[in-house]
């Protein structure tokens, strides 16, 4: 299975529902598939000029290790210098904070990542699942979350 623009632009809406529904600050959100391309990305009224980069970078960190950004901050925590050699390694494109959520097909297979970024990493991250489950496919955002 492979992640389709309508299954990118129910996440994305999805996503930007949840935000209004919890009162977040502006959003933005971008899903990737699972060769890291964007599919769909919204970036509401509001939302600040560096948000599509941060969500990019969070669904892509999230691509990248296989895990979601909530994993990726917790490892970081324990290990700095090895978020230190990813950041590098992926040219600053890397951004582990919580926000970044994998998208799984029902066999547990990642299809792409959503990102978002816009207001605290947990409500970003509660905006991402949301958008995932709405499209009818399994969301991993790591860590203790997921």
């Amino acid at each position: 299975m492979s992640l389709t623009l309508a299954k990118a632009s129910v996440i994305v809406d999805a996503a930007l529902k949840k935000a209004r529904e919890t009162n977040c600050m502006p959003q933005t959100v971008v899903v990737l598939d699972a060769g890291g391309h964007v599919v769909a990305a919204k970036r509401e009224d509001g939302s600040g000029i560096l948000r599509f980069e941060i969500g990019f970078g969070k669904a892509w960190g999230a691509l990248g290790m296989g895990w979601g950004s909530r994993t990726m901050m917790e490892r970081a925590a324990q290990n700095p210098n090895f978020l230190t050699a990813i950041v590098g390694a992926s040219g600053g494109r890397l951004v582990p904070n919580p926000g970044g959520v994998l998208i799984k097909d029902g066999g547990g297979h990642i299809i792409g990542a959503v990102g978002i970024s816009g207001d605290t990493a947990d409500k970003d991250e509660v905006c991402a699942i949301a958008g995932v489950e709405a499209a009818g496919l399994k969301p991993d955002a790591g860590g203790t979350k997921s």
